[in-house]
């Protein structure tokens, strides 16, 4: 099959992007990317320094009003032609993620499509969502509005595990919404959001300013969020890191959404069609290298689908193609990082600790051209009680906890009590009483029903909850109630 090749060998140093302008910095404080598949350093990043920051923010601010005299139909045209630039690079977006994350061609052409996706869907919002509300007549001659109002700048900061969706999951709405942005991605893997920002920077309509791109991570967030400048921010990333941001937004009396770590549960049940279950469960659990917010880790396995799945998935699992994702053939990439993969090691041996036993051992996997690279084959680890650390806590990586559950009642149980997280569930059965049971009783804020990751459209809200999920909304469409802000116009005209 094709091996498709690289964009580019090395970007070179990195700029911000402010004020519609490609800016080099003038920062001491410089870092690598790693192209996890082959562990070769492809650009230099430097952290944005106080100045930049500055710099940044003021052009969002300046660039408010601007944006907000842009009328109506001219916004929706700038969004409708930064989708129709997001499909003429389609491709070497694609190639940009698979170099700079390590996900698969699949994987990243999906995550492109659900960029134009959420484009398309803030188009919509834009068209529908933000207008506002009027009554006449509430007493003579008294009539009354709502208007929907931008709130300002804020920051998005978007995590190493999905760059570029967790960008569309925020920017286009704000965009939408009339609110400018600055945009702080991970220091693991930016190429991707330069990427991005090139492809905007080619769409005209739009006043400078209002999206932005400043490098350097959590230090940076922080000086960001505190600007007074700054209404607030969208955040996608691990739960300690979103917590501390979240902390940070209320004490300043400002709003966030905040998507952090999740530990999710595939409830098997007896009756289920293993060979769709298996099939399923290599994208949920393994898809992405385990790196996503909706995948699982945690399968519960009622009666006796335990023995009816557990050989059927060691053998495919097993048969996994691991290699660079340029390589069409390649069916699981490299984790993004050496610390993500030395984490997800690390778990694997606290379960065998806590007397798990290992069935597929996939920590040391040979891998043709990736003796650099950062790979994990799946591992399996069975005999795993609930109540141990690897139970409770997301392993982030191509991961597998088999645990043998008595009952429906059971699995529930666990999932709403063992952890505080929210992110999702999912259940494989033909009984639809069943499933409903499940759709009503699991304390999760996304469910599937016969799909191995209940990924929610754009128009829909990542419905996550508890701790994985902090603030006055969620991503997505949803992010609207972040941006906007409510007026009321009270009129006696007679």
């Amino acid at each position: 099959m094709a091996i498709l090749s690289e964009v580019e060998k090395h970007y070179g140093k990195l700029k911000s992007y402010i004020n519609g302008q490609w800016v080099s910095s003038t920062s001491s404080q410089v870092y690598d990317d790693i192209n996890p598949a082959t562990g070769e350093v492809i650009a230099q990043i430097p952290s944005a320094t106080d100045d930049e920051i500055e710099q940044a923010i003021q052009s969002a601010q300046n660039s408010l009003s601007a944006w907000r005299d842009v009328p109506l139909r001219d916004k929706a045209r700038y969004l409708f032609d930064l989708r129709g630039k997001f499909e003429e690079h389609f491709d070497r977006l694609v190639r940009v993620l698979v170099q700079d994350h390590g996900r698969t061609l699949g994987e990243a052409r999906g995550t492109v499509r659900r960029c134009v996706e959420n484009i398309e869907s803030a188009c919509s919002a834009l068209l529908l969502l933000t207008k506002g509300e009027y009554v006449t007549d509430l007493a003579k001659g008294l009539d009354q509005a709502m208007i929907w109002e931008p709130r300002g700048v804020f920051l998005i900061v978007t995590p190493n595990n999905i760059p570029m969706h967790a960008w569309s999951s925020f920017v286009p709405y704000a965009m939408a919404s009339g609110c400018p942005v600055v945009v702080s991605p991970s220091k693991v893997d930016p190429v991707c959001m330069d990427a991005v920002f090139q492809v905007t920077d080619e769409v005209k309509g739009s006043p400078p300013g209002l999206v932005n791109l400043v490098h350097g991570g959590g230090d940076v967030n922080q000086k960001i969020l505190a600007h007074p400048a700054v209404k607030g921010i969208g955040f996608i990333g691990s739960t300690p890191v979103g917590q501390k941001l979240f902390d940070q937004a209320g004490k300043l009396g400002k709003d966030a959404s905040i998507n952090g770590n999740g530990k999710n549960h595939v409830v098997i049940m007896p009756d289920c069609n293993v060979d769709a279950v298996v099939d399923g469960l290599k994208r949920g659990c393994f898809g992405m290298g385990g790196q996503r917010c909706l995948g699982s880790d945690n399968l519960l396995l009622v009666g006796n689908s335990y023995e009816a799945v557990k050989d059927k998935l060691i053998a495919a699992s097993g048969q996994m193609k691991l290699g660079y994702g340029l390589d069409e053939s390649t069916q699981l990439g490299p984790m993004v990082s050496k610390k993500g993969r030395d984490k997800v090691v690390q778990y694997i041996e606290k379960g065998i600790s806590e007397g798990a036993k290992l069935i597929l051992d996939g920590r040391n996997p040979k891998v043709d051209g990736g003796e650099n690279g950062f790979y994990l084959a799946p591992s399996i680890l069975d005999e795993v009680d609930i109540d141990m650390h690897i139970a409770r806590e997301e392993a982030f990586g191509p991961v597998v906890n088999l645990i043998r559950t008595k009952d429906l009642d059971q699995a529930l149980d666990w999932i709403n009590n063992k952890d505080n997280y929210g992110h999702s569930g999912c259940i494989f059965t033909d009984e639809g009483a069943v499933a409903r049971k499940f759709t009503m009783e699991a304390d999760v804020g996304n469910i599937g029903i016969n799909v191995p990751v209940p990924q929610p459209y754009a128009f829909f809200p990542l419905g996550s909850k508890n701790e994985s999920a902090l603030g006055v909304a969620k991503s997505r469409i949803d992010s609207l109630r972040l941006y906007l802000d409510q007026k009321t116009i009270t009129a006696r005209w007679a």
